[in-house]
């Protein structure tokens, strides 16, 4: 069996520690096809990886196990032991392994923010969420907040961007490589398709509010879980209380369940207007594709196409 490579920890990607990741990870395998370890190198930059864990390869299969265990002999149907007592015999390796100290917790990193259980993080973000009195105070306590784990992961905080005087208002699900890098929302390839899309409407970022439910990307750009999604939503709820468009915009199947409350598919729910309560406030709301679903599937844009349409005419009445 092949050794696996270095171990590295995530973390953000500088470029003196991807340097030094990159540099054991091609000394220490050759043999591996060059092919294989551009991939697997790409993936950890994106993921965020910066740190060796240690400098040479380490067969973990391997390791705890260095002594054979001597085959057991067949059972002696003769012999005057108590089933009991025989059925009770723990091989030796078994013993070696639950005897073993446990491994130390993972302390947090010095001077970081310390995650909290989830529940309470759920409660003091309503609390914060409710006390800012502007988008300014928002932002100021999203960034001092420390109930949602993937800040320590992310780079920058993803806010908003556009107009906050706007009347339409789009919110995403969460920001990804690009959006972490600027700390701007939809600034990738999805964005640009958005900002095709709303100039096909006569409209621009100046005359639009865009968000996302996650302000902070998740590692390697995966899902959000329930758990990220329930601390993060009294913030974005309170940014579009703050905002007060006339119309919301939900962009994808994430965002549309977040915050309307609807469990079908996109496909099913796009196109509808509905109605998004903002505390007294009522306010017109409509789920469309996400641009990234509409980059996989270009055949989808027509109905994207025909909910610009319902939006423009909406703003004009």
């Amino acid at each position: 069996m092949q050794a696996s490579p270095p171990l590295v920890n995530g973390g953000a990607a500088e470029e003196d520690g991807w340097s030094r990741a990159r540099l054991c990870y091609t000394t220490a395998a050759m043999s591996i096809d060059p092919a294989v370890a551009r991939e697997l190198l790409t993936f950890y930059a994106e993921a965020g990886v910066s740190d060796l864990v240690g400098e040479t390869p380490v067969d973990r299969l391997a390791a705890g196990f260095d002594e054979p265990r001597a085959a057991t002999p067949p059972a002696d149907p003769s012999s005057s032991a108590p089933p009991q007592e025989r059925a009770t015999e723990i091989p030796t390796r078994t013993l070696r392994r639950r005897d073993a100290p446990a491994s130390p917790p993972i302390a947090p990193k010095p001077g970081g923010p310390v995650p909290v259980a989830a529940e309470a993080a759920t409660l003091a973000a309503r609390e914060a969420a409710a006390s800012a009195g502007s988008l300014e105070e928002l932002r100021a306590l999203l960034e001092a907040f420390d109930g949602c784990a993937l800040k320590l992961t992310a780079k920058r905080l993803v806010f908003a961007d556009g107009n906050p005087q706007a009347r339409l208002m789009f919110v995403g699900e969460a920001p990804g490589r690009e959006e972490d890098i600027e700390g701007l929302p939809f600034v990738g390839p999805s964005g640009q398709l958005l900002d095709r899309m709303l100039a096909s409407i006569g409209l621009d970022r100046t005359s639009v509010y865009i968000a996302n439910i996650i302000p902070w990307r998740p590692p390697g750009n995966r899902d959000p879980s329930l758990q990220e999604t329930q601390i993060c939503l009294p913030f974005i709820r309170r940014q579009i209380e703050l905002v007060a468009p006339d119309v919301l915009v939900t962009l994808g199947k994430p965002s549309t369940a977040a915050l309307l409350g609807i469990a079908d598919g996109i496909r099913r729910t796009r196109g509808r207007w509905m109605t998004y309560q903002a505390g007294e406030r009522d306010i017109r709301a409509m789920a469309t594709f996400h641009p990234a679903y509409l980059l996989r599937q270009p055949l989808e844009k027509r109905h994207s196409w025909r909910d610009l349409l319902a939006i423009k005419k909406a703003l004009e009445s």
